[in-house]
């Protein structure tokens, strides 16, 4: 399949992706961010002292990071596409779609959960703003290990088929590997330098938790399956064209 048109197919399930990633945060994320905010207000901070408003106001703000949710769906779709062109035959599964899924959850565990496991997101109540550039570091610092586990799992597959060991004996041996690489990278890096402070309720804390990481889930979901299906959609369009064409 030429890689234009993948590109293509990644542009627009990676559009559809951010939408709905969109979606959850203004159905999900965005009601818990406004319970964090009245935190913060009853604080009684710096603005609220002198009077002044923030620099920009709630509306806005929503509107960005909508906006960015949409944008960041098709950016990530441009990098998924060249990923699955590079990697298409190391991936699982028998048609585009299944490689496609395959591939949505591997990068949804390698670039979400495992991070969002070590170094959870904090609504706004939570987090020293002194602190951004170190969680920034561990949190990228997490992702990278998680690639080198999953470069590890492909190489060790590698090395088991040239030995003829059996794809049964090679998907255990690639589960162990990856659920013992997983445990180490969250042993290894360092936690959140925050504290949650004493005022913010463990529910609220939870509820954004676990919101910001179905904002994530939908996107993956979203663009595993809509790449996949525009992919296998123009694999047998080929596959019925092929015949005729003879």
């Amino acid at each position: 399949m030429p890689f234009t048109r993948l590109l293509r197919d990644g542009v627009v399930a990676g559009a559809a992706a951010g939408l709905g990633a969109a979606l959850v945060l203004w159905l999900l994320v965005e009601p818990i961010i406004r319970r964090a905010l009245v935190i913060e207000e009853a604080r009684g901070g710096a603005d609220h002292a002198t009077g002044e408003g923030p620099l920009v106001s709630r509306a806005l703000q929503v509107v960005g990071g909508l906006t960015t949710a949409a944008v960041v769906g098709v950016l990530v779709g441009v990098v998924f596409a060249v990923v699955f062109a590079r990697t298409r035959h190391l991936l699982p599964g028998s048609t585009d779609l299944g490689r496609a899924a395959a591939l949505a959850l591997v990068g949804f565990t390698v670039v979400t959960l495992l991070p969002g496991l070590k170094l959870p997101a904090n609504p706004p109540a939570v987090g020293d703003p002194a602190t951004v550039t170190e969680r920034t570091l561990l949190y990228l610092l997490t992702i990278l290990l998680g690639l080198l586990v999953v470069g590890l799992v492909l190489a060790a597959d590698g090395w088991l088929t040239h030995r003829g060991v059996a794809a049964p004996s090679r998907t255990v041996a690639k589960t162990v590997l990856a659920i013992g690489g997983a445990v180490a990278v969250l042993a290894l890096v360092p936690g959140s330098p925050d504290s949650v402070p004493k005022d913010v309720p463990a529910t609220l804390l939870w509820d954004f938790r676990v919101a910001s990481l179905a904002q994530l889930a939908a996107m993956w979901l979203v663009l595993g399956l809509g790449f996949g299906a525009l992919a296998e959609a123009r694999t047998r369009a080929q596959r019925v064209a092929a015949p005729a064409s003879v």
